[in-house]
């Protein structure tokens, strides 16, 4: 038999939902699998007390309990019909066979069109969710993850190839019990970049330090992008600020397009070269130069 949620979480019938929540994680923080590996009466005190708050966080569920209207289970408590005359009986069904027939036709269509819509069965377990993180390379070739839910079950989820950041994978049936089926465990993808990468829509954004000769002289370096490292040219000649486009080296999105990777090139002086001083000081008046006359500055 199922125990009643408030006794579950030890707290009273009047407690408010910040009051709930407190009392979930208090028991939850001591409770955890993680924290209690091999303790499988902590695992199942865990679960019971998930559910009992996934039960009582439910605004409509918890009024239907506090009402008697369903039991601890989410099952509908069984109503008696009042027949004709002041009296009241019922039979398995619900019905009275004393009731008005068009009373009962109504409820019948009125059931059987909530059991076709589906998602309105007060009776079914609700939905959980959990965020995984996976890196760039793991959504593009996919990968097998372990998670553990709040619930304290464990599952396996298969992240297929080509998966998107934001995306949701639904988990048929591996959510919280109920009389009328089990709900599902919604996974959230997160998919995580290095820190030297940023994104602005599929682009992938990337800021290139570069020494002096290479940007007089040009030169070949390497440049990481998600696919692994590529070598790209720096033109002679190039300033800071200067864009490089890499074609389709982005992010995937929808309908199999990519973006590019944007690498924008940062200068970068020696620090603490004295001849390298000495040079410009030489170079300098023989070369003199308005940098701030083309945009107005000057």
């Amino acid at each position: 038999m199922v125990r009643d949620p408030y006794e579950v979480l030890g707290v009273a019938k009047t407690a408010s939902d910040d009051e709930l929540k407190k009392a979930y994680r208090a028991l939850a923080r001591t409770l955890h699998p993680d924290l209690n590996p091999g303790d499988k009466r902590a695992e199942e005190r865990f679960k019971e007390v998930s559910a009992a708050y996934d039960f009582l966080s439910d605004t409509e569920k918890r009024r239907q309990y506090d009402a008697g209207e369903i039991d601890a289970t989410g099952a509908q408590r069984r109503r008696s019909w009042r027949a004709h005359g002041g009296g009241t009986r019922s039979n398995r069904s619900g019905f009275n066979f004393g009731d008005n027939v068009d009373d009962i036709l109504s409820e019948m269509m009125r059931r059987k069109t909530r059991g076709r819509q589906g998602g309105e069965n007060l009776n079914r377990g609700t939905d959980v969710r959990h965020t995984l993180t996976i890196s760039q390379t793991e959504a593009a070739t996919g990968t097998t993850k372990r998670i553990t839910l709040l619930s304290g079950k464990s599952l396996d989820i298969r992240i297929p190839p080509g998966t998107l950041d934001g995306q949701t994978l639904r988990l048929k049936g591996q959510g919280n019990p109920g009389i009328g089926g089990d709900g599902d465990a919604l996974i959230d993808i997160k998919v995580d970049l290095p820190a030297y990468f940023s994104k602005r829509d599929q682009d992938i954004l990337l800021d290139l330090p570069i020494s002096v000769q290479e940007a007089v002289m040009g030169a070949k370096v390497t440049v990481p992008t998600i696919d692994g490292k590529v070598v790209v040219t720096i033109p002679p000649g190039s300033n800071t600020g200067a864009v490089l486009r890499l074609k389709a080296k982005g992010l995937p999105g929808s309908g199999g397009t990519r973006g590019d990777q944007l690498v924008t090139l940062k200068v970068v002086l020696p620090e603490h070269d004295g001849e390298f001083r000495k040079l410009v000081e030489k170079w300098g008046p023989r070369h003199g130069y308005d940098p701030r006359a083309k945009v107005g500055l000057g």
